[in-house]
């Protein structure tokens, strides 16, 4: 086992970890940004499923995203940020960046998909970040290419950097030691990063709990590579599940993840906005699109019975859409 910090990973079974020692760490080092989020049951007495939700929607910036950015900007190298810090994000990693370089006194630049919502838009304005909107394909070339150009600063990757996903992996500890026996987690996929560092942290400590990936139906790479054995690209529409989905896989990402998931589940745009009315009703939580696909997947039936953990990923909506979702829309 590598000491705390340690990028490198170890292989367990056939799989590609982030390493145990590395999500610790991360803990340690995150611990005073972001919160334990409740796990709370889900009463919903039709479903054959015990429903739990992990409210990482309850973050300071209203996502999971803060874990993996203020471990990646903490434990950057001795002067790294000093000029700044760089990312890409439809508006949640954006918020977690701004978040952390605010508190580190460093400017944050944020390049944005022009579909990105102007609630996340102005959140990152509040924080101080420089947000850059650009067209959806310049946008998914940013995030490949981890830059742009006449940009500088330290590029944080808000899928592939290992030590977003360290933070992110948190998740899954705190999973396992407030819930025993758990069947299946259920994790929004956006690029990959929040399930690859749950499902690292499950692996060492609930080898037994699968993870399955949900998915849009509006743009499933996911789904579409499984189920071809091979990466492949798939048409994308955007959506108010701005948080998820995309055109591709991430190269990098698919053999990372591959082995790691145990399925994808892929769902319409009514069952995410019936899962949105269903969290506000029953729960009262306000869910975005990506945070509701897990629990859609879970009422679905789809991912089984058992004891299941969904993901509630983010609640950043913007209030016109999400009036509009709670009074029976889905778009």
């Amino acid at each position: 086992m590598r000491g705390p910090g340690a990028r490198a990973r170890y292989r367990c079974r056939g799989r590609v970890l982030i390493p145990l020692a590395d999500i610790e760490a991360a803990r340690e080092r995150i611990a005073d940004v972001a919160i334990r989020t409740p796990l709370v049951r889900l009463q919903v007495p039709e479903s054959p499923a015990e429903i739990w939700l992990k409210l990482e929607c309850l973050q300071p910036i209203g996502s999971f995203k803060i874990r993996g950015a203020a471990n990646a900007i903490r434990s950057a190298p001795a002067g790294a940020i000093a000029g700044g810090v760089l990312t890409t994000s439809a508006g949640n990693m954006a918020q977690g960046v701004a978040w952390i370089a605010r508190e580190e006194g460093v400017p944050a630049t944020v390049v944005a998909p022009d579909h990105a919502p102007q609630t996340k838009l102005d959140a990152i304005a509040r924080l101080g970040g420089t947000v850059i909107t650009v067209p959806f394909e310049r946008w998914w070339q940013t995030m490949e290419a981890g830059a742009y150009p006449g940009v500088e600063g330290y590029f944080v990757h808000p899928v592939l950097d290992d030590a977003v996903m360290a933070g992110n992996g948190t998740i899954g500890l705190e999973l396992v030691e407030e819930l025993g026996d758990i069947d299946t987690v259920l994790v929004p996929w956006g690029g990959g990063g929040l399930t690859t560092g749950i499902a690292s942290a499950l692996a060492a400590l609930s080898p037994q709990t699968r993870v399955l990936a949900c998915e849009p139906e509006t743009g499933a790479p996911l789904a579409a590579s499984l189920a071809a054995g091979e990466p492949v690209g798939v048409d994308y529409t955007a959506s108010f599940v701005d948080g998820a989905g995309g055109k591709a896989l991430l190269p990098a990402m698919w053999e990372k993840a591959r082995p790691l998931v145990s399925g994808a589940v892929t769902l319409t745009l009514e069952e995410t906005a019936a899962a949105i009315r269903l969290l506000a009703d029953r729960a009262s939580v306000v869910a975005e699109g990506a945070g509701a696909l897990s629990v859609a997947a879970a009422l679905s039936e789809r991912a089984g019975g058992g004891r299941i953990v969904c993901i509630v990923s983010g609640g950043n909506i913007d209030a016109i859409r999400l009036a509009a979702i709670l009074e029976g829309g889905a778009s």
